[in-house]
């Protein structure tokens, strides 16, 4: 990667840590998930509302942690919000292969997501990365669970 393209990446997460979109209480949500990093500190309260189809109608956190965690929780509602089950589920996975496998070809759906690659090179890291997004998978399951029932 170029060190310009570098700079600009670095500059996304900082933008995202220092000023994180979707931040907040939203009492009204209807799932609530806690996921924490035990081996830094990190913590992601997600609150998470879906539509009767599976659609992320929703989504906002508080918590605490690293630039990296509250930069992923911030550009992760912005990227889920708006999009099915299905959609939300798939970037969730271009996601996690991002920042643990080889650069490739990255999906262009991940857009300012791509910010994160680097993370790949620092295992403790990726799990930072990580946290708000098994949140959202943690959320989704309930929505699922809660919906067939």
């Amino acid at each position: 990667m170029s060190d310009d393209l570098d700079e600009l990446y670095q500059t996304v997460l900082l933008e995202h840590s220092k000023r994180p979109r979707n931040f907040g209480e939203f009492p009204e949500a209807t799932i609530h998930v806690d996921a924490d990093n035990p081996s830094c500190g990190d913590e992601i309260h997600l609150h998470a509302d879906f539509d009767p189809e599976g659609k992320v109608v929703k989504l906002q956190f508080t918590g605490q942690g690293c630039a990296i965690s509250q930069a992923s929780a911030s550009l992760m509602t912005l990227k889920l919000q708006g999009r099915s089950g299905a959609e939300a589920l798939q970037m969730l996975g271009d996601f996690r292969q991002l920042v643990t496998q080889e650069p490739g070809n990255e999906p262009e759906t991940l857009g300012d997501l791509v910010a994160f690659g680097g993370v790949r090179k620092f295992p403790q890291r990726v799990k930072c990365a990580m946290l708000p997004w098994r949140a959202f998978e943690q959320a989704h399951d309930e929505w699922q669970r809660n919906s067939s029932s």
